[in-house]
C-alpha cells in the first residue's frame, strides 16, 4: 500500500477508533447538502470533484486581513464599522493566527463535541470585540454584482450556517459571543469607464443574527451516519450523486 493511500485512509472515519474524528465546517455543510456525498467522502474517500481555486477571492481576503490587522495593533475601529454603527474593534488573541489558519495547517478554531467524539473545526476570517467583551464573528466574501447584497438568496443560506457554526465553536471554547455576526462583502464594481489593470471594490457589511440550535442535533445525525454500515439516501437533486452512481453502477 502506498504512503499516499495510507495518509488518505488516516483521515477517513474508522468506527473502531477511539480518537476524536475531525469534522470541518465545510463537511458539516456537505452533510446538510447531501448525506450520501458526505458518507462516501468521509468513509470511502470519494470526494466530489474539486473546484478550481479562487485566487482572486483569496487575494481580497488577505488584503482585508492586513487592513484590519493594522487597526488590531492600534486598537482602533475600521471606518466601515463607523459607517454601519458597529461599536467594536478587531479582537487580539494569541490564537488568532491558528483560528485564521495563517500557517495553512488546516487546524482553525477547534472544539471536541464530547457526546459524538467529533472534533468540530472552522477556519475563520476575523473576530471583532465590542465594549461588552462579546466576540463578533466575521467572514469576508468577494463578489461582483449590480444587485443589492443580502443573505436572502437561496445559495447564501449556507453562509448563515457557516456563521452559526463559527459562533457555536467559540461558545464551546468558553468565549462570550454576540448572536450577531457580520459578513464583509467586497463587491468588484463594473461601472468604471476603464479597467487600467485595477479592480475597484465597494465594501459593505451585512449582519446575520445566528441561531445555532440546529448544530447539536446535526452533529448527532452525522455521528449516526458515519457509524452506519448502510449508505444514506441521496439528496433529491444532487447531481454529484447521480454522476457517481452512473459511473459506479450503484442503483440505490
Amino acid at each position: 500500500m502506498s504512503h499516499w493511500v495510507k495518509e488518505k485512509r488516516r483521515f477517513l472515519y474508522n468506527p473502531i477508533s477511539k480518537d476524536p474524528f475531525s469534522i470541518s465546517r465545510s463537511k458539516i455543510e456537505l452533510f446538510m447538502d447531501c448525506a450520501y456525498c458526505f458518507y462516501i467522502d468521509r468513509k470511502l474517500g470519494i470526494g466530489r470533484p474539486s473546484m478550481p481555486g479562487f485566487s482572486l477571492n483569496n487575494a481580497v481576503d488577505k488584503l482585508l486581513k492586513k487592513e484590519f490587522d493594522i487597526l488590531r495593533e492600534s486598537g482602533e475601529k475600521h471606518e466601515l464599522m463607523d459607517r454601519y454603527g458597529i461599536d467594536a474593534v478587531p479582537f487580539s488573541h494569541p490564537d488568532l493566527a491558528t483560528w485564521r489558519d495563517d500557517g495553512y495547517r488546516y487546524v482553525g478554531a477547534s472544539v471536541l463535541h464530547k457526546p459524538t467524539n467529533l472534533l468540530v473545526c472552522g477556519i475563520i476570517d476575523d473576530v471583532w470585540v465590542n465594549k461588552k467583551k462579546e466576540l463578533l464573528l466575521v467572514d469576508y466574501k468577494s463578489t461582483s454584482t449590480t444587485k443589492e447584497i443580502s443573505l436572502d438568496d437561496e445559495y447564501k443560506q449556507s453562509y448563515k450556517r457557516q456563521m452559526e457554526v463559527y459562533q457555536w465553536i467559540f461558545r464551546q471554547l468558553g468565549f462570550k459571543v454576540n448572536n450577531t455576526g457580520y459578513f464583509v462583502f467586497a463587491n468588484a464594481l463594473k461601472t468604471p469607464d476603464k479597467f487600467d489593470g485595477k479592480l475597484t471594490f465597494d465594501l459593505s457589511i451585512v449582519p446575520h443574527k445566528g441561531d445555532g440550535t440546529w448544530i447539536e442535533k446535526t452533529l448527532k445525525e452525522i455521528k449516526k451516519c458515519l457509524s452506519s454500515n448502510n449508505m444514506p439516501n441521496s439528496s433529491e437533486n444532487c447531481e454529484h450523486c447521480r454522476i457517481f452512481k452512473d459511473r459506479s453502477g450503484i442503483k440505490n
